[in-house]
């Protein structure tokens, strides 16, 4: 288990807890046979303004508009302008103030504007009720907390639900918002506000952009909230956020100014914007959205105290940031290179860790958005970064888009140092502000302030799908440091057979540290490394240049040497890594020193931890007891989930004790989640009472369900079946919904699950399919279909192909009671062999006396 710091969904994609199949990904293409090949829409027309004058309609959920927009003719015979428009009851349609000749068919209205002129005014009156793009929240008898708000979410293409638009980002345009809403309520938009003014019927603002951006980036949120102000700079800063919750606002977004001044020194390019607001809304579908000037953010960025021991939005803050320079000022020309935008903004999570906390900090970061790619990529699917196949543009906003697009420009900047990196990046800014860009784009700044070529890597990394597999193996000998790599990567559609790596090595000799860059360019390679003596340890990759698997083979006293005295804490877990296969005393040792040291950088103590869980013999499990109530809380959380490991009474003791009562509420999580694993009776109660313990983000609530769940006892079904149940709160129902199914594969299970299709949370709906898919009962399939056939949002669509195509595919549940059984019979044999190890000392003991 790694401890991730990114405990946040964030804009499109990667929400928490999105576990991937173990189903093979190698032969599973990413498009479906029916996906169709996506290109850039013809843009005849350019659109320079869209003033949106709207009225809300809180009772029926409806606005009643005018949009008026200024457009620039770019084909000379074009005299059709098409905008995007869903389910819109259109009133009239006017161009230069003339009624107008035009077609709607429910999804676009084409306008008749003539040849002559090369600038026209198009107005079109309108109502709608949207089913996306613009939610309008209330409560209700299940959920009588839920405030009343309306706020938008435009990305990708859902603008075209309550405003008549050009919804794709090549287009930019100046914006203007003039909306009415209820009296005490707060509006929030794009820009400057231009006027606030009370009048019958409620309160109405007026805010005004006057710089060109794409529709998706466009933004309404209203509700009553506090507004908080600072200012960065000159650049004027507001939080509002939900009232009562303001001490909560000023410990959350307290690093927003110097997040600001940091990013503009790094790029050389200062905050591009007149102003910066972050809205926190209830219910949000996405963790956070970069609006232009104006992010919206969900509930749980904001934390409590004691959600601050071990918990940072920083992550969320710093990345929807970053998309004001990358996204928003300069913008990906089409969705198959949304990369340019999401790989951007999650590296500069990164940037900053490295400025606030340091570069272990940040080396862990990379390694754990490593593991999440790596997770989806061998879990549903290997694709290019930059893909043109696929039936919705959401489908792009995974792991591959975001953490593999950050680890893309990880790798480049380790190979040109971060000076030329960023130098380059400001280039691409400074050239491209305000415009759109693609992939190429980048290259050739990256390319003309380097003096490099760059389209090797850019080939591997971006445009080919998969990644290196690679086994190093180490050796000495004779006055020669033998290294041995060996690609295993299967090859596949747009997958290279070889990939082309550098393979760094930090050799540590009598006079320091040696670095030896080789390039691996066949399948299977051998170096000779001449070496006068034989080194204390040799690091394979210290910076992460492989974005890939990279699977170390040393001598075990190399590696223990190297757990010590790597210079980085990046070369120390490595090799606690390389030694989790390892069961000698020695070695057990070792790992045990890194886990008790509490100088050592906590993410080399976690994965020693982890290590410990893995090798999982009694003296391991005695480390881990020993070192329970560790100070440093993510340090306690990675001891108490590798106890998981072991099925006895004395971790379940432990486990209870820390479940119920740490003062961290990840630790009590990560706790009640092993504590389930260890299947002992005495964990059940504990469990249930944990069930209702309030928490930020319901961690606690879930960590329960995850450890009934991992109990396999039926005794929890009820408490699973209420509250997967609408009206508890999100996180806990979607950890109670993916549980079930590890408990129950019967009829009443799967019909529950199925009910649960229709519920009016898309991120619910996503984990009711992605049950349904695990349960495997090929009698989902129909309403599967059935789903599939109405929903309207693309990441429950891409999941429900997905299943239908997985459901019938394998026993599933054969599958997972095998699983089951060898998990037994590998403990009993690793028990085993513990006991004869202790005997072995034993006997060694006493021939020594």
């Amino acid at each position: 288990m790694t401890i991730e710091h990114r405990l946040h969904a964030r804009c499109g994609g990667g929400h928490v807890h999105a576990v991937e199949s173990s189903l093979g990904a190698q032969g599973r293409p990413f498009p479906f046979a029916s996906s169709p090949r996506n290109y850039e829409r013809s843009r005849p027309f350019v659109i320079d303004r869209l003033s949106l004058n709207l009225v809300l309609d809180i009772p029926n959920k409806s606005v009643v508009g005018k949009a008026t927009l200024e457009v620039s003719r770019v084909d000379p015979d074009a005299e059709t302008l098409t905008l995007d428009a869903v389910a819109f009851h259109i009133e009239s349609v006017r161009v230069d103030n003339r009624a107008a000749v035009y077609e709607y068919d429910g999804n676009s209205i084409s306008i008749q504007v003539g040849k002559k002129g090369t600038a026209k005014s198009v107005a079109i009156s309108y109502r709608a009720t949207p089913r996306r793009g613009l939610y309008f929240l209330e409560p209700d008898e299940h959920v009588p907390n839920r405030p009343r708000q309306v706020w938008s979410q435009c990305q990708e293409e859902d603008a075209r639900h309550f405003i008549p638009c050009h919804d794709k980002p090549h287009v930019k345009m100046r914006t203007e918002f003039n909306v009415l809403v209820p009296k005490g309520w707060y509006a929030l938009s794009n820009g400057a506000l231009v006027s606030r003014k009370d009048e019958k019927g409620g309160t109405r603002f007026h805010w005004r952009f006057n710089e060109p951006h794409p529709s998706y980036l466009m933004t309404l949120a209203a509700g009553e909230f506090s507004e908080i102000t600072d200012k960065a700079g000159k650049v004027p800063l507001s939080y509002l956020v939900p009232k009562g919750r303001e001490a909560d606002a000023k410990r959350t977004f307290a690093r927003t100014k110097e997040m600001i001044r940091h990013f503009g020194e790094v790029l050389g390019v200062p905050y591009p914007w007149n102003r910066y607001a972050q809205i926190v809304v209830s219910d949000f579908i996405f963790g956070g959205m970069e609006n232009t000037t104006a992010t919206t953010l969900y509930e749980h960025v904001l934390l409590d105290p004691r959600a601050e021991i071990d918990v940072t939005s920083d992550d969320l803050i710093a990345h929807e940031l970053a998309h004001q320079w990358f996204g928003d000022l300069v913008t990906c020309r089409d969705w198959s290179e949304g990369w340019l935008n999401e790989g951007f903004a999650t590296h500069f999570e990164h940037v900053w860790r490295e400025k606030h906390l340091g570069r272990d900090e940040y080396d862990y970061g990379i390694k754990v958005d490593l593991d999440s790619y790596l997770g989806e990529a061998h879990g549903r699917y290997r694709r290019p970064i930059v893909c043109v196949d696929y039936d919705s543009a959401l489908d792009l906003f995974d792991r591959h888009l975001y953490e593999k697009g950050g680890l893309v420009l990880h790798t480049l900047r380790a190979e040109l140092g971060s000076d030329l990196f960023f130098k380059g990046v400001q280039l691409y800014l400074k050239r491209h502000a305000k415009s759109i860009v693609e992939t190429r784009d980048l290259l050739r700044a990256l390319e003309e302030v380097s003096g490099r070529s760059l389209g090797k890597a850019f080939d591997q990394g971006v445009y080919r799908a998969g990644h290196a597999e690679i086994e190093v193996s180490v050796s000495y000998g004779d006055g020669v440091l033998s290294v041995q790599a060996k690609q295993t990567q299967s090859t596949g559609d747009n997958v290279p057979a070889v990939f082309e790596v550098p393979l760094v090595l930090d050799i540590a000799e009598r006079r320091g540290v040696r670095r030896v860059v080789l390039q691996v360019t066949q399948k299977t390679e051998t170096f000779a490394v001449p070496c006068s003596e034989r080194p204390k340890f040799v690091v394979v990759d210290p910076e992460m240049r492989i974005l890939g698997d990279v699977n170390v083979k040393a001598p075990a006293d190399m590696l223990r040497a190297q757990t010590k005295l790597a210079p980085t804490a990046r070369g120390r877990w490595l090799a606690v890594d390389a030694l989790s296969s390892s069961d000698d005393t020695l070695t057990i040792e070792c790992l045990s020193s890194r886990v008790a040291d509490e100088k050592e950088f906590w993410g080399v103590r976690c994965n020693a931890a982890e290590a410990l869980g893995k090798i999982r013999n009694r003296a391991c499990e005695t480390v881990l007891l020993k070192h329970a109530g560790t100070k440093h809380p993510k340090v306690r959380r990675a001891v108490h989930a590798a106890l998981g490991r072991f099925r006895t009474s004395q971790s379940a003791e432990v486990l209870k004790k820390y479940a119920l009562s740490d003062k961290s509420y990840l630790v009590q999580a990560e706790a009640a989640r092993s504590l389930g694993k260890t299947k002992q009776a005495l964990g059940f109660e504990p469990l249930v009472e944990l069930l209702d313990r309030a928490s930020w983000a319901d961690v606690i609530a879930g960590g329960a369900i995850d450890g009934l769940a991992q109990s396999r006892d039926e005794r929890a079904l009820p408490h699973l079946f209420a509250r997967a149940k609408y009206g508890h709160p999100q996180r806990a129902r979607r950890a109670a919904i993916l549980a079930l199914p590890k408990i129950a594969t019967d009829k009443k299970t799967r019909e529950f699950l199925e009910e649960q299709l229709d519920d009016g949370d898309p991120i619910v709906r996503m984990d009711v399919v992605r049950a349904l898919d695990e349960l495997g009962d090929v009698k989902s399939r129909g309403p599967l279909r059935a789903r599939l056939n109405v929903d309207l949002d693309a990441r429950v669509r891409r999941r429900i192909r997905e299943a239908l195509r997985d459901i019938g595919a394998d026993s599933k549940k054969g599958t997972d009671d095998l699983r089951q059984e060898l998990e037994k019979l590998d403990t009993a044999h690793r028990d085993l062999k513990s006991r004869v190890l202790s005997l072995e000392a034993k006997l060694h003991t006493k021939r020594k006396k």
